[in-house]
Formats: C-alpha cells, sequence, structure tokens
C-alpha cells in the first residue's frame, strides 16, 4: 500500500510540473479539485518540487522554474516582439561613442538591425552579437572574453568582469529574465547578474529591453534595481497599465 501511494504522489507531482509549466502555471486549489486530494498535500507537494528545482512557486500556485536556455532557442521565442523593441531601441543607439549590450537574444535583435555608424565601439558578452557587429562600417565590436556559461553561452566570470569594469559606456542596452516592479530586474544565475550589474555601474544610461512576458516575475539572482533603469522598452504601448510601476524611474517607449 505504501509503495502504491508513493507511486501516485510521484505521478500527481509528474503531473503538477506539467501544468506549472504550461502558459497559465498551476493553481492549489484548482489541483486539489483534479487530482481530489487536499490543498495541503498540494501545498507539499509544491513545496518539494520547488526544493528540486522542478517549479517555481507563487502565490496561490506555481509556475515554471527559471532555467538558463541555449541562445537559439532563445532568440525563437516571441521574435515578433523582439523585433518591435529592437526598433523602438534603435533610435537610443548613437552614432558614435561607447555602448555595451548584454548576451540577450532581445538586444542581439537590436544588434542585428543598427547598420553602420559614425565611429561607435560596442562591447558585448555575446559571441552572437560580436559576430553580428564585427562586419559593420564605421562599428568597432569588442568582446569582453570571460568563462562561457555552460547553457546560455553567455560569457561571464571574472575576466569578463574586470573587462567591462575598465571602461566607460554612453548607453548599457540589456534584457532581463524577469522584470518586477518592485525589485527590478532578475536573471538565471548570478554569474548573469554580476556581469549585468557591473555594465550598468560603468553607464550613462540603461536601457532595459525586455518583452511583456517577463513583466512581473522573478526570477533566480536580483542584478538591477528598478530605479537603476534609464528607460524601458517592450512591444507594449507606452500607456499600458502594466507598466505603471516604471513610470516614476524610467522613460517608456
Amino acid at each position: 500500500m505504501a509503495l502504491s501511494g508513493n507511486l501516485e504522489a510521484q505521478r500527481r507531482r509528474d503531473e503538477l510540473v506539467e501544468l506549472a509549466n504550461g502558459p497559465q502555471g498551476v493553481m492549489i486549489e484548482a489541483a486539489a479539485e483534479l487530482f481530489a486530494v487536499s490543498s495541503m498535500t498540494i501545498r507539499r507537494d509544491l513545496l518539494e518540487l520547488e526544493a528540486e528545482g522542478r517549479v517555481r512557486r507563487v502565490r496561490g500556485g506555481a509556475t515554471a522554474a527559471p532555467r538558463a536556455r541555449p541562445f537559439d532557442a532563445r532568440r525563437a521565442i516571441r521574435a515578433s516582439a523582439k523585433r518591435a523593441i529592437a526598433e523602438k531601441a534603435l533610435r537610443l543607439v548613437p552614432a558614435q561613442g561607447s555602448v555595451a549590450f548584454d548576451a540577450s537574444s532581445t538586444v542581439n535583435m537590436l544588434a542585428s538591425t543598427i547598420g553602420p555608424r559614425a565611429g561607435l565601439t560596442v562591447y558585448t558578452n555575446s559571441f552572437e552579437s560580436f559576430q553580428v557587429l564585427q562586419p559593420l562600417d564605421g562599428v568597432t565590436a569588442v568582446i569582453s572574453g570571460g568563462t562561457a556559461e555552460p547553457t546560455t553561452g553567455s560569457l561571464v566570470g571574472p575576466i569578463a568582469h574586470r573587462s567591462v569594469r575598465s571602461v566607460y559606456f554612453d548607453a548599457f542596452f540589456s534584457s532581463a529574465d524577469a522584470l518586477d516592479g518592485v525589485d527590478g530586474t532578475s536573471e538565471v544565475s548570478v554569474e548573469e547578474a554580476e556581469l549585468k550589474q557591473a555594465m550598468a555601474a560603468n553607464a550613462g544610461t540603461t536601457v532595459v529591453c525586455v518583452d511583456s512576458s517577463k513583466l512581473g516575475r522573478r526570477s533566480v539572482a536580483r542584478a538591477l534595481d528598478k530605479d537603476e533603469i534609464s528607460v524601458l522598452i517592450t512591444e507594449l504601448d507606452p500607456a499600458d497599465e502594466r507598466l505603471d510601476a516604471f513610470r516614476e524611474v524610467a522613460d517608456i517607449l
């Protein structure tokens, strides 16, 4: 009987993970009704699943666990939103000077659209963006160096950190794994978060480019405080109420 009960609990938890990975996540009360168990049982299941890194608990339920994705997979997600963001961000890229681009697929979309410049140096920890920028007339592409993060491929670690801290930027263009109206941006790893903090610390302006699926969420590692964001760019209309939490600290495009 105990073995049967354990197998049933394991199957239920596997199904809870599948539900959490869906677009709406999983809610405790609905799951309790679905599996004909108590709400307390579902809460215990979600606690164990979060401890295993399989879900992320939120108020009333759980959503998919934050995870790093390979660059090609990230580039394909919400591509139309990223193109709209890149079009807005393009007007903020100067013809000359020095800027920093993070290793996100959203900022890579921007790198793919900037075209020739009049003497612009772009520092990046993204090999993909470096490749896109290197052939452009009037653009000097500089790669940070560092250690490749095993899943995302972005360059991180002490070498990358020292490299970007040695340069001042007119602007830093960054995306984020999540953007919360109170805590600011967060990332899938501490290494990713620390490098973005270093870039922002040396930038006159920090431009955060995120699609609306990132809003109202938190990931693993806290990165930029809300008041460090100079400009917030999404694919949404700037008047959208989902952006209200940022109006007092950032320009919204």
